[in-house]
């Protein structure tokens, strides 16, 4: 099913149902971060190792309590980095509340969250009110897709509904990845579409 309404799509969403939606990267797959059920759909669908956690999407940084505890001095950092790189293709791994779904931490007790620079993905994180898991919209393995026309057609028929939304998907390099750790530091896991010299020039000591 093909939807050009956002509005339908939260309705998918609400009703614990899985999304394929644009990032301003890639064709991602998602679900409200409150049903079990759908975030286990995500790995079914996707083939998707449990152990592998799954990065979220927020609206805006007011969303970041409902996923992450911060320290006071993480708040710093989060707050900084927010400013410099939100909305944007940085993803900070950051310590997860208790209360979220071990299926999103791979029991790592961790969660990796970025506000997309898409204005499709940001509304539907508003719209839906909590956060959305955002992995890309593939099976495990494959390489993940800047059109729909490029999309496993199996893949994408099992999911059942596609928002595509204007304006696609620009590719390139995915998300960085890094985890602050307090203090001005982070530490890398992923290098990608947000040079880490540009983390270091707003005064964090980025170990790789």
């Amino acid at each position: 099913m093909f939807l050009q309404d956002i509005n339908h799509a939260i309705d998918i969403l609400k009703n614990n149902q899985l999304l394929i939606y644009p990032t301003e990267t890639f064709f991602a797959l998602g679900c409200k971060i409150s049903s079990e059920q759908a975030i286990a759909d995500v790995f079914k669908f996707k083939k998707r190792l449990l152990a592998m956690p799954l990065p979220v999407i927020i609206a805006n940084i007011n969303q970041v309590p409902l996923v992450a505890l911060l320290s006071s001095s993480l708040q710093d950092d989060v707050e900084l980095l927010a400013k410099e790189f939100w909305p944007g293709p940085l993803s900070l791994i950051l310590p997860a509340r208790v209360t979220l779904s071990p299926l999103l931490t791979g029991g790592t007790g961790r969660i990796a969250i970025r506000q997309s620079s898409h204005p499709v993905a940001t509304e539907l994180a508003q719209k839906l009110g909590e956060p959305l898991v955002s992995s890309s919209a593939n099976i495990s393995g494959i390489l993940p897709v800047t059109k729909i026309t490029e999309m496993d057609t199996t893949f994408m028929e099992s999911i059942g509904a596609v928002l595509d939304l204007a304006p696609a998907p620009n590719g390139g390099l995915a998300s960085t990845i890094i985890e602050p750790r307090g203090n001005k530091e982070v530490l890398v896991h992923r290098k990608g579409s947000v040079d880490l010299e540009r983390i270091r020039n707003c005064g964090f000591i980025c170990t790789e």
